[in-house]
């Protein structure tokens, strides 16, 4: 029979990795959340999109992305990091590097296959999230992108409770009138959290006619300027519909980068530089 000094101490080893995650994470200047209150808003297409335009924007700013949508990770697919492994070594588990230099952590770089999905409640869930704070080495970063999954779920939840002095939260919406009304659900969550909104971004506002030029309202117009205007955050900005943009992603390349002179790319800028605005006056 074993010792009973032999067996591990799973609160102690909770504990550990609390501190283990607080030293990593404090070498990180500036942690931003992206959430959306429903998938299907081009949530993590608007985070690759930042964290590549954070890059680009100042060449000595050291960038990374956690993806911690674990049962739908899309994150190495738009990053054209599709089929890459997490590396390992003395220091911890190493991210795998995309374009401009941005680090990347994810789940999809663990599994064998398209098709195994991740079916785990929400201990395992935990488990794997204070894993990738904790355990990777993220080295000395400026900015960490956190791609968060939809809704106000456990990850969600867990992620704002365990990463210490989070700059803000970004949130992600499209124009219709049920996407607005979900977004005033993940500000309010933030708001319990304690952690500051940073704005909105409102995705697919308008399709821009490649003929004419002008904008049509796919959805309807002006959805996210009113709902920033009713929760009292800002609207970072709009981004117009492309339909390079969807050919990019699949392609594995930010739409930021491939198109730089688009009205898309010219959007993101303006709010890569307003995020830029905010951290500097934290």
């Amino acid at each position: 029979m074993a010792d009973r000094d032999d067996v591990p101490n799973p609160w102690e080893q909770k504990d550990h990795q609390m501190e283990l995650i607080k030293k990593r994470m404090s070498s990180i200047k500036h942690k931003i959340a992206v959430i959306s209150g429903k998938g299907g808003v081009g949530k993590s297409l608007v985070t690759v999109n930042l964290a590549t335009g954070l890059a680009v924007n100042s060449r000595d700013k050291r960038v990374a992305i956690l993806d911690a949508d674990l049962t739908g990770p899309c994150v190495p697919k738009m990053m054209g990091l599709k089929g890459e492994r997490l590396g390992a070594g003395p220091a911890g588990i190493s991210p795998v590097t995309g374009p401009e230099g941005v680090g990347v952590v994810s789940m999809d770089f663990l599994l064998p296959d398209d098709e195994s999905p991740v079916i785990w409640r929400g201990p395992l869930k935990m488990g794997a999230i204070r894993q990738f704070l904790g355990e990777v080495a993220w080295g000395p970063l400026d900015y960490l992108l956190v791609d968060l999954p939809p809704g106000t779920g456990d990850e969600s939840l867990s992620i704002l409770q365990l990463l210490p002095e989070m700059a803000g939260v970004i949130i992600v919406t499209i124009p219709s009138e049920v996407s607005q009304a979900v977004v005033k659900k993940a500000v309010t969550f933030a708001r319990k959290m304690d952690v500051p909104v940073f704005g909105i971004i409102e995705n697919m506002a308008g399709l821009v006619c490649p003929h004419c030029g002008e904008t049509i309202e796919v959805f309807s117009e002006g959805g996210g300027a009113k709902v920033a205007k009713e929760m009292g955050v800002e609207l970072l900005g709009s981004i117009p519909i492309d339909p390079r943009v969807s050919m990019d992603s699949d392609e594995g390349t930010p739409f930021i980068l491939r198109h730089p002179d688009s009205p898309a790319a010219e959007s993101f800028r303006k709010v890569v530089e307003k995020i830029e605005k905010k951290v500097k006056r934290e």
